[in-house]
């Protein structure tokens, strides 16, 4: 996409996210998304009067002498976006690709929260970590991500979620509001490393397919290529067998992430590119709410 081009998409989506954070989401937001009240600051000497309860083991072992954590009251949540900017995103049979969905459900996710006066950050990662931005507040630092979802040009096209998961446990010391938006083809194991993250901070899957996906039509013989890895083949659609195959895997496959999320604890939902996500959206927000 040229400047113009970009600035257009920009404007487009930055009007329809602020609408739905300002006129949907916005009485849903803290609720779903509570803070955890109070949060971990530092760790100072035992005084006569604190409570034993608080005291630091650990510390206390260490220095032979008693040691207390001391926390303060969490005013503002912190929002991270972990955006898939593989290749797998670069597809699309309907009204839009999925990269498309993705940057809007994160764009919509970020306006909602510095509606609610919470910083945002984000995390590209393909099978690598892209970029990293820092949390921060403001329409100009949101206007700034979008930009960077509708032109960002990954150095690889491959996914890899658990170093994703990892870096956020990684760059992220205290706890923070996570969102993992993907369409989650990965050949990585990350249950273990989002078990480890959700302990620590509160993380949301969210899974964008094409509907071709789940079903392929009946138009015979075409050509595909798989975008992460630019192998070609053909097959023949008009092939029953082949098309059942097909739905029967995409079954299977989501099984298997509605179990992994279910043993880490995870909300999660699924949202197609012809299919409206502010229901989905809603339904996650009233579910947590």
């Amino acid at each position: 996409m040229d400047e113009k081009e970009i600035l257009t998409k920009v404007r487009k989506i930055d009007i329809k996210a602020r609408g739905l954070s300002r006129n949907i989401f916005a009485g849903q937001w803290r609720s779903a998304f509570k803070g955890r009240g109070m949060a971990f600051a530092e760790v100072r000497e035992y005084q006569y009067g604190d409570d034993v309860r608080d005291i630091e083991w650990n510390v206390t072992a260490r220095y032979n002498r008693p040691f207390v954590k001391v926390f303060e009251e969490e005013r503002e949540m912190t929002v991270m976006l972990l955006v898939d900017v593989s290749g797998s995103l670069d597809f699309g049979t309907t009204r839009q690709m999925k990269r498309d969905t993705v940057a809007e459900i994160a764009a919509t996710l970020a306006f909602s929260a510095i509606t609610n006066n919470d910083k945002v950050g984000v995390i590209f990662f393909s099978d690598r970590i892209e970029k990293y931005i820092p949390a921060k507040k403001g329409r100009r630092h949101i206007l700034y991500i979008i930009r960077e979802m509708l032109d960002f040009k990954p150095v690889s096209k491959k996914t890899d979620i658990k170093q994703a998961i990892e870096y956020l446990t990684k760059v992220m010391r205290r706890h923070c509001n996570a969102f993992v938006i993907s369409d989650f083809y990965a050949q990585q194991d990350f249950q273990h490393a989002l078990t480890i993250a959700n302990e620590k901070h509160d993380v949301v899957a969210l899974q964008v397919y094409d509907p071709r996906a789940k079903m392929l039509p009946d138009i015979g013989l075409i050509k595909v290529v798989d975008s992460e890895t630019g192998h070609e083949t053909y097959i023949d659609t008009s092939m029953k067998k082949l098309r059942l195959a097909h739905t029967a895997y995409w079954i299977r496959r989501e099984e298997e992430l509605r179990n992994v999320f279910a043993k880490c604890n995870v909300d999660w939902i699924s949202v197609a590119t012809n299919e409206n996500f502010v229901q989905a959206l809603k339904l996650l927000f009233d579910k947590r709410g």
